[in-house]
């Protein structure tokens, strides 16, 4: 069967919103079955300040899980897409406090990031999600590579 940028992205979703490692594993096997490898990471802070941790932790995530390749093709599209979901969020989150997670789910050249947060407000918590898309090669690790024959 063949995902398009639609159902990766609710695949990233899905990751994004788990309640659990236990049913964000199981998740995330089943969605390696379908052909989409995907990855999931937890984050908190003063939202601003994060900024750059979030980022960076949703690279090495995808890359350590062969979600993306180990390369500035892969990282560039996790940074765009990861960046853009971030933007979503900013005009609930800027100034305060934010706990949440981070699902990123590949299919081919397509990418998902989406991001499901608490916006602490006081004693009470907003909620936020926010998506966004990338495409890159299929086989963003090949790319540049000369073949054997070369």
């Amino acid at each position: 069967m063949e995902y398009n940028s639609i159902a990766v992205g609710r695949a990233a979703l899905q990751l994004a919103i788990t309640e659990s490692r236990q049913k964000e594993q199981e998740l995330r096997k089943e969605l390696q079955e379908k052909g989409i490898r995907s990855v999931a990471v937890d984050f908190g802070g003063q939202f601003v300040q994060s900024i750059p941790k979030i980022i960076e932790h949703a690279v090495v995530a995808a890359q350590r899980q062969k979600v993306v390749a180990d390369n500035h093709i892969g990282e560039g599209a996790v940074i765009g897409a990861t960046q853009e979901a971030l933007e979503q969020l900013k005009r609930k989150a800027i100034g305060l406090n934010v706990g949440g997670k981070i699902g990123i789910a590949r299919y081919r050249e397509h990418i998902s990031v989406a991001i499901y947060v608490g916006v602490g407000i006081l004693h009470l918590n907003e909620i936020a999600v926010a998506i966004a898309h990338r495409s890159l090669p299929a086989k963003e690790d090949e790319v540049g590579q000369k073949s054997a024959g070369e």
